[in-house]
């Protein structure tokens, strides 16, 4: 299940230019391409004639010309000619998207084009600050459905496990984690004190010895992930103590968007307030970053087959109170969408 009213992610804006991207949301089929002023348009990805997909066709200035029989539609997604016909039906027409570019990102509104409303886009703090740096980021393909994602980008404690040369270290294995809702979506949070400095943040720390350490995990609905990690000398962490002007903070965003219902496309990046202008640092933060999130891949992906072909039921644990707090709260907003859909319809 998804939800449509929401932003979702469709592509890196390098990977949108003057010629056609097919990619595919929640199980539905887009074609993407960039204007040439520069917009980005994303239109349903199938010929309203024969459902030839589009992204085969061509591009005609703004308008995209169907491969099968010629027609061509513009960013809107009308039909404006069928090779042959004096007159176009109205009903000639594919669907459009509402398409957003926002911090190096093509977002898409995948539901009631009314409803779309940019400021639901998350907010990337630091973006503009200079005193911040930001690595280039990165994307892939995990083979499990999204929601084991969530789960996963809600779990503090499975770095210690999944991250042991990384993010993670024995220090965050047994601290209870406080969770907080919001409308907005769901936080696990917990300080971790006194405590050795994870491997990953080692060369971007800049102190020595014990650390006192804030794991943040934020999921957004419906799947956008906000993570932050602070590092703080020991005895100098806590909540509602000041920061520390030697702490390290990085704020990872990490946008999942729905391929199907096996498949997610994670898209990330890193905020850092320490170092901003070294791009050795942001080049090795990217490697660190991509090694450490393939092995969340690759665990999630077993994890998606091991519940496919489950010969008993999976049991929840204290550390899924957040997770499932998601879950729930996401579910209840599915469900309500559905239910004005179908009244709208009636």
């Amino acid at each position: 299940m998804f939800l449509k009213n929401a932003w979702y992610v469709a592509a890196w804006e390098h990977e949108v230019a003057h010629q056609l991207l097919a990619v595919q949301i929640i199980g539905q089929r887009l074609v993407l391409y960039r204007t040439d002023a520069g917009a980005p348009v994303a239109l349903e990805d199938a010929c309203a004639h024969r459902k030839l997909p589009l992204s085969m066709g061509t591009l005609q200035g703004d308008h995209i010309q169907c491969g099968y029989h010629g027609l061509e539609y513009n960013m809107t997604g009308r039909c404006i000619r069928i090779p042959g016909a004096s007159k176009i039906p109205q009903k000639v027409r594919v669907r459009s998207y509402p398409a957003v570019s926002r911090y190096g990102l093509v977002w898409v509104w995948m539901g009631d084009v009314a409803a779309a409303d940019e400021s639901q886009i998350p907010l990337v703090e630091h973006c503009d600050d200079p005193q911040w740096g930001r690595n280039r980021g990165g994307s892939m393909i995990v083979d499990c459905n999204y929601l084991y994602v969530t789960d996963n980008l809600l779990d503090p404690s499975h770095v210690t496990w999944v991250h042991r040369s990384s993010f993670g270290n024995a220090d965050c294995e047994g601290e209870p984690v406080e969770v907080t809702e919001s409308p907005q979506g769901v936080r696990a949070a917990r300080w971790v004190y006194g405590g050795e400095v994870a491997p990953f943040y080692r060369f971007l720390v800049p102190f020595s010895g014990p650390c006192d350490r804030l794991q943040q995990y934020e999921v957004r609905y419906p799947a956008h992930a906000i993570i932050k990690a602070l590092f703080t000398p020991a005895g100098t962490g806590g909540h509602g103590k000041p920061l520390d002007e030697r702490a390290l903070v990085m704020d990872s965003y990490n946008f999942l968007t729905p391929i199907s219902e096996n498949q997610t496309r994670y898209f990330w990046f890193q905020m850092r307030n320490r170092r901003a202008d070294d791009e050795e640092i942001s080049k090795a933060m990217d490697e660190g970053v991509r090694k450490a999130f393939d092995e969340d891949r690759v665990v999630l992906a077993a994890v998606h087959r091991g519940l496919q072909h489950a010969v008993s039921q999976p049991i929840d644990l204290a550390i899924d109170r957040a997770p499932l707090t998601f879950r729930r709260n996401l579910g209840r907003l599915i469900d309500e969408e559905a239910g004005a859909g179908a009244r709208a319809s009636a």
